[in-house]
């Protein structure tokens, strides 16, 4: 068994569940977003298909398969085919995470190819970071899973080069979201009070958010210091030749990610991050959780001490370095711990000038030791044309590590642009030539802290004469005051979260504001959906509103009452000023807008295809679109659970579950066990004779024989 197999499996296992997620997410937000009739209509993006260009050409120039589906005689409109693509993703992404033979490399490039086609054709609403970290960490997981359904040898060598990978997309992303913090200038994260404003900004608070708000100053303004310390002090470990450091670092971030599920409606991001801190376990400890084994001891105890005292030592450098970079002190009297920032930020953009090289030279040599590892491994294999198969995989396998290992180096090295300036002209130009395939891609989470001076949100309201304005209420979003937060994750609002990102610049600049506008004119239901499925909600389900504008609002959490009770109100709020104009349908503004994103119907809506392959869909749709996204997605989870429960109980039943064959080994290994095996039975046999004799020896002297 080699030594990533079973962090390998936990690996996989979690990508299934994360596409699972990803994909039933967006297929219950498809219509309003993206129907003929949604936000930003995808066919007028949908890239046409040209029968004279070559497939690969235009696969190269629009990698998406929605234009696929003429040329294979799919007779559907481009809602419909987003459809198709996402419930293909999310039923494949379920069996996945059910069965273990289709965790495979060629399953999960479908996965990709699909989340791929999607975001290409996404717009707005499909650009977020968390997409980006998706598919490069699914394209990763193309390179690490196995090709079970091809039944190729299952011995394989370059697993770990394949998903130290992984542990290198980890470092980018926790690192370089660290460094960004401060990159930014953001007052802030240089005034440590981030986080005494992130869960009253986030894009949509949970409810205990109010209650942490309540926490004293002092105690958020030190979980700050231990948010940059995690994102900044902490990822070089990954790459520690001592394994106690790797798993420290694990522990860590573990918690932080496991933190960050409870702490706020994330979606998927924090599972995705989760995911990929297996990468810095091996089996041994994996094996010791699940009671398998006892940890092998292969130190001596003064080895075991020494490497002890580094641990040590190394974690007493970090308490220190922080207590004196942020001035930690303890205030006996007031029983508070103060922190202010000690360094300038002229002395951390030249520490940021020093230490962007050495990192990625530190990714060098863990990369190179891996690399070499696994070649000794395919060398050592008996049989030559076995230990030629190995080296032939560990060529193919380390060459494509090497590959996007170099090519990853491009957006890192973007936030020092000293150091960027110095990157081959050879890896950028590969870099270019991948990029609108977003394999690789710069992380920068949460760089600039918004809502300092209070949460901007968006309110829009609707009239019928355009004197009594009725607000018009989100499902997710912070709206009426004396609604409380929602428990949206896993599920990813991708409307709400973008009126969250609207609020902080303007509607001009928004393109699909004004989509979200006309469509709720027009009384489009499917939009409609986006903000209430249930129709009793919506203010205007009877008739549309016949004006309609948006007002900017200030949001603060209310503050505790002085009996310490629950809020009677979460939020209160003050008007800023006007976000969008009145208009209605027709208006010059509205009409000029429409033209100007682009979004004025260029040629008339054809009829939805009646195909037997349509009204499967419109089926489908129909059961799942009275249905808030979150309880979809709490359905699935559910469904999974049950499954995985019955499974381990009926294992139980049978008498346990078998145990699973090992890998397939060389021939020449198999003849040699087999040899062995014949060689202990026979002198199993022979000791059994030998035994028999000497028994019956003992019976001919016994008295009782004589007699």
């Amino acid at each position: 068994m080699g030594v990533t197999r079973l962090t390998r499996h936990m690996f996989l296992w979690s990508m299934a569940i994360i596409y699972m997620f990803a994909f039933a997410s967006l297929y219950v937000q498809i219509p309003g977003l993206y129907g003929n009739e949604g936000v930003l209509p995808v066919r007028l993006v949908e890239p046409r298909v040209n029968g004279s260009r070559p497939v690969l050409e235009q696969i190269h120039a629009h990698p998406s398969l929605l234009w696929l589906g003429p040329r294979l005689g799919l007779d559907l409109d481009a809602q419909q085919a987003m459809e198709l693509l996402c419930l293909a993703g999310a039923l494949l992404a379920l069996g996945a995470a059910l069965l273990e033979p289709l965790r495979d490399s060629l399953v999960f490039f479908c996965l990709w190819a699909l989340y791929l086609s999607l975001c290409q054709v996404g717009q707005d609403f499909l650009r977020f970071q968390w997409d980006s970290l998706l598919l490069e960490a699914g394209f990763l997981t193309v390179l690490v899973a196995p090709l079970n359904l091809l039944r190729c040898a299952t011995f394989r060598h370059h697993d770990a080069v394949t998903f130290w990978l992984a542990r290198w997309l980890l470092f980018r992303l926790t690192f370089g979201s660290g460094v960004a913090k401060l990159a930014s200038h953001c007052p802030s994260w240089w005034g440590l009070t981030a986080v005494n404003h992130m869960f009253e900004a986030q894009g949509i608070p949970l409810p205990w958010s109010w209650f942490i708000q309540q926490l004293p100053d002092w105690y958020l303004k030190l979980g700050t210091v231990g948010l940059l310390v995690t994102e900044i002090a902490v990822p070089p470990l990954y790459f520690a030749p001592i394994r106690s450091l790797r798993l420290a670092a694990f522990y860590i971030q573990a918690t932080y990610q496991v933190k960050l599920m409870f702490l706020g409606n994330y979606g998927f991001l924090p599972l995705l991050s989760l995911a990929l801190t297996f990468s810095l376990l091996d089996d041994d400890h994996i094996s010791y959780w699940l009671g398998h084994g006892k940890k092998k001891r292969t130190k001596t105890w003064p080895q075991t001490i020494m490497s002890l005292l580094v641990v040590l030592a190394v974690f007493a450098v970090i308490i220190y370095g922080t207590k004196v970079l942020f001035t930690l002190e303890i205030d006996w009297d007031a029983r508070t711990i103060t922190s202010k920032t000690a360094f300038t930020q002229q002395q951390f953009g030249n520490l940021l000038k020093l230490v962007t090289g050495p990192t990625i030279w530190v990714g060098v040599l863990s990369l190179t030791w891996e690399v070499v590892a696994a070649m000794l491994g395919c060398v050592c294999v008996r049989g030559c044309l076995w230990k030629l198969w190995g080296l032939v995989q560990w060529a193919v396998f380390a060459s494509a590590a090497v590959a996007v290992f170099a090519i990853s180096v491009v957006p890192y090295s973007s936030m020092e642009q000293v150091y960027s300036s110095k990157i081959l002209p050879e890896v950028r130009q590969a870099y270019s030539l991948v990029e609108r395939y977003r394999l690789v891609s710069a992380y920068s989470l949460d760089s600039r802290m918004t809502g300092v001076a209070g949460r901007s949100e968006v309110i829009l309201e609707g009239s019928m004469d355009k004197n009594t304005w009725t607000e018009i209420e989100f499902m997710y979003k912070p709206g009426n005051v004396g609604v409380a937060p929602p428990v949206v994750a896993p599920h990813q609002p991708r409307l709400d979260w973008q009126m969250s990102q609207a609020a902080q610049g303007l509607a001009k600049q928004s393109s699909w504001f004004t989509g979200l506008v006309h469509c709720l004119l027009q009384g489009n239901k499917d939009v409609v959906r986006l903000i209430q499925t249930d129709s009793a909600q919506y203010p205007f389900s009877q008739a549309p509103p016949v004006y309609l504008r948006a007002s900017l609002y200030r949001y603060w959490f209310t503050q505790t009452t002085q009996d310490g009770s629950g809020p009677n109100e979460w939020w209160r709020r003050d008007y800023a000023e006007e976000f969008y104009p009145a208009v209605q349908l027709g208006d010059p503004a509205l009409e000029a807008m429409l033209n100007q994103h682009g979004l004025k119907e260029k040629f008339p809506i054809q009829p939805s295809p009646d195909s037997p392959l349509a009204q499967v869909l419109r089926q489908v749709r129909g059961h799942v679109q009275t249905l808030p996204g979150h309880l979809v997605l709490w359905s699935l989870l559910a469904t999974v659970a049950t499954i995985w429960l019955l499974k381990t109980l009926l294992s139980g039943v049978l008498g346990g579950r078998k145990a699973k064959p090992t890998p397939a080994e060389p021939k020449a290994k198999k003849a040699k066990d087999q040899s062995a095996e014949k060689s202990a039975s026979a002198s199993s046999l022979k000791a059994g004779r030998e035994n028999s004799e000497e028994s019956r020896r003992d019976a001919d002297k016994s008295p009782k024989k004589r007699k």
